[in-house]
């Protein structure tokens, strides 16, 4: 099913919202709230909802879904949804803003007010449309608690049945490296699994002049730390990207004592799902077969976090098709791989859809990272990522890349 709304008609109805959206991203911006804890930024996405004449759905402890357009039974489509996370990082702000985080060592750092915005928008759009009798698709709005945290918040709104009747969904993730007006896309893996590893290695302890008479730990956790890297190299296909590294390691606190215990903690990523799935058992098996010869011994814990993002190749092809409509040609770049984790992917194991990067540097301004206190967004980024997935909410879901001005993008897609 097609769509008469036009790029002209959305980039409109955006332009009267932008105001009121980067007050609203603002006052969110303010007040943070960390994952499992967004009361406050729950009601006032509610509350706005409501007062466009839309009826929000709670979800239990925070977040929210809110749903648009006719039934899906009369379209003959399953729903289409777009997901926004809306939690805040326990971390320092310094960028210097008037409206910085106000709640002590918590802040926006990684762009979810701005994302919680753009999708609060969306719904404005669409129920201003949907009032005219102009939204022919059934949209699913999906406000997600918790995404910086493991387990996520994706697995409890998957548990609450938020993807009931939808078909396919799409996200946006801030990008402070591309310029404001652009998306960055790739088909396949755009993010990576990421898990939690920590190994511990325990013996009778004793003098280092001795170190024959006991398990020596801290040598055993050092042949750990720099062989067990390698081994997952060799044993796991090197096109999946898979990456161990070490982030905090602790062992013993005198210089002539071999201690009873050592840890080492860190994180293990991989671009590739099939990889991901068979990484634990190498892991465990390549700990002990290290640790072994050393007479110590050792226990490995492994904490699934979340799988790669793997954007589905025709969704993929939708949001392009979409920023060329509202944004122009030049406004699709093929985006970088990244090893951060994101929880999108767990609704990517559930139905087809796609993540694309937003462009927040303003041309020619500072690059900033996201997790940095720093971080500062070019709030124009607003108005263009709600034009963006307004015109895939009223796409019908058929929008298909444009090979003119894509061609050179997906020929650079290889792994």
């Amino acid at each position: 099913m097609s769509s008469s709304v036009t790029a002209e008609r959305i980039r409109g109805l955006v332009d009267g919202f932008h105001d009121e959206l980067v007050e609203i991203r603002r006052d969110l911006h303010a007040h943070p709230e960390t994952a499992r804890t967004e009361t406050r930024t729950t009601a006032l996405v509610a509350d706005r909802l409501r007062r466009a004449g839309l009826e929000p759905r709670l979800l239990t402890g925070t977040g929210l879904t809110c749903d648009i357009g006719p039934s899906a039974a009369l379209t003959g489509q399953r729903r289409l949804a777009l997901r926004a996370d809306i939690d805040a990082l326990p971390l320092a702000e310094t960028s210097g803003v008037p409206f910085a985080s106000t709640v002590r060592g918590v802040a926006h750092a990684c762009g979810h007010d701005v994302h919680t915005t753009i999708l609060l928008g969306v719904g404005l759009v669409l129920a201003e449309l949907h009032s005219a009798g102009d939204l022919n698709r059934a949209v699913r709005l999906i406000f997600q608690p918790a995404e910086e945290v493991q387990p996520g918040g994706a697995l409890d709104l998957l548990d609450q049945g938020v993807l009931d009747g939808v078909g396919e969904i799409y996200a946006l993730h801030v990008d402070p490296k591309v310029d404001v007006g652009t998306i960055g896309t790739r088909i396949g893996p755009i993010t990576s699994a990421s898990d939690e590893v920590t190994v511990t290695v325990t013996s009778s302890g004793g003098h280092t002049s001795r170190p024959h008479l006991t398990g020596d730990v801290v040598f055993a956790l050092g042949q750990v730390i720099t062989q067990v890297p390698a081994i997952l190299g060799r044993r796991l296909d090197p096109r999946s990207g898979v990456n161990l590294t070490w982030g905090a390691v602790h062992a013993g606190a005198a210089h002539n004592a071999i201690p009873t215990t050592g840890t080492a903690k860190g994180t293990l990523r991989c671009l590739d799902v099939r990889a991901w799935e068979h990484a634990a058992q190498v892991l465990h098996d390549a700990v002990a077969q290290v640790a072994e010869p050393y007479g110590v011994e050792v226990e490995v814990h492994h904490q699934r976090g979340v799988p790669p993002v793997e954007n589905d190749g025709r969704c993929t092809g939708v949001l392009e098709a979409a920023a060329h409509a509202v944004l122009g040609d030049r406004s699709v770049v093929l985006t970088e791989q990244s090893l951060g984790g994101e929880d999108f992917a767990w609704y990517l194991t559930k139905v087809s859809g796609a993540l694309a990067r937003l462009g927040t540097r303003s041309p020619g301004g500072h690059t900033f990272d996201i997790h940095q206190g720093d971080l500062q967004i070019d709030e124009t980024a607003i108005s263009v990522g709600v034009a963006l997935l307004s015109r895939v909410a009223t796409s019908g879901g058929v929008l298909k890349p444009r090979e003119d001005a894509t061609a050179t993008v997906r020929d650079a897609r290889a792994p």
